[in-house]
């Protein structure tokens, strides 16, 4: 379907948050309802000018740190760059689409809250395929282990342009089972597919292009993570926790009408004296016997 990322280049790249987010919000029962799992598939995403330059910021010479993978059964001549490797006008589309209102336009749309981008990029950047490439059929990591953040959300931008469906390089959307093939998308310019990082969301382009030499298959690849709520049964949520100097200053902050910070040579809380594990167990009584 069409849908344009309501972007400003007057002055810069500039989304608006509320824009993005009523953005999302309009796509999102279709993305949401979307079989065999929740993904989309946009068309001229981004505006023209912008898809156009990231293509040219393509870097076509190798770069330090670019991973390639050659001779593989399942990925063959697949070439990934990372952003920092990239000139520093790559590397603000990257920044952009880390950006808080990028955020709000992805929230929106798949209804999944407290979205976290990538400060490394882990396995996204720059993606390019050459003639012979391929990548099976999968379902991609689920935990990024660096910042230890749950893998939720895939974004690829395609950048081909005069893209001949006789070449091949699809992406292939498979059903949960691996019965069968349920969608084949064209990797054309200025193209964007989200799909949810399940277990069983499986994808890819298992057959080889059949690209002229010169052609390869382009794409930028963005991943997205949300934290683990369990971090509550271990850090209680609290205010931030200012301690007067002494006695003194803790009685002139009363005087002027402040609330009275602890003096910080008061008896520690029972969460500091007591084993992480211990003082848990200890929550958990609570909230089971005494909370109701």
């Amino acid at each position: 379907m069409q849908a344009n990322l309501p972007v400003e280049l007057t002055n810069g790249v500039f989304l608006d948050a509320k824009l993005a987010r009523a953005f999302g919000e309009q796509l999102a029962g279709e993305y949401c309802f979307a079989e065999p799992y929740p993904h989309i598939v946009l068309d001229n995403f981004l505006p023209e000018a912008m898809a156009e330059d990231v293509l040219a910021n393509f870097p076509l010479e190798k770069r330090e740190g670019e991973v390639n993978f050659v001779g593989g059964y399942f990925e063959h001549n697949k070439r990934q760059i990372l952003p920092y490797a990239c000139n520093q006008a790559a590397l603000n589309y990257f920044l952009f689409f880390n950006s808080a209102p990028f955020m709000q336009f992805l929230e929106g749309l798949t209804t999944i809250d407290g979205l976290i981008p990538d400060p490394y990029f882990s396995g996204g950047g720059f993606h390019e395929i050459a003639k012979g490439g391929k990548l099976g059929i999968h379902a991609d990591f689920r935990i990024q282990n660096q910042l230890h953040l749950n893998r939720r959300l895939n974004v690829l931008i395609y950048l081909n342009k005069d893209w001949d469906q006789t070449y091949g390089g699809e992406l292939e959307i498979w059903d949960r089972e691996m019965t069968g093939k349920v969608k084949g998308i064209q990797p054309v310019f200025n193209r964007c597919v989200i799909f949810n990082t399940d277990a069983d969301s499986y994808h890819g382009h298992p057959d080889p292009l059949n690209t002229p030499d010169a052609i390869t298959r382009k794409s930028l690849a963005l991943y997205y993570y949300t934290a683990s709520k369990a971090i509550y049964d271990e850090v209680p949520n609290l205010t931030t926790q200012f301690r007067a100097r002494s006695e003194n200053e803790a009685k002139q902050i009363q005087l002027s009408n402040v609330p009275a910070p602890q003096v910080s040579s008061v008896i520690p809380p029972l969460r500091d004296l007591l084993p992480p594990i211990l003082y848990r167990n200890l929550r958990n009584v609570k909230k089971k016997y005494f909370d109701k």
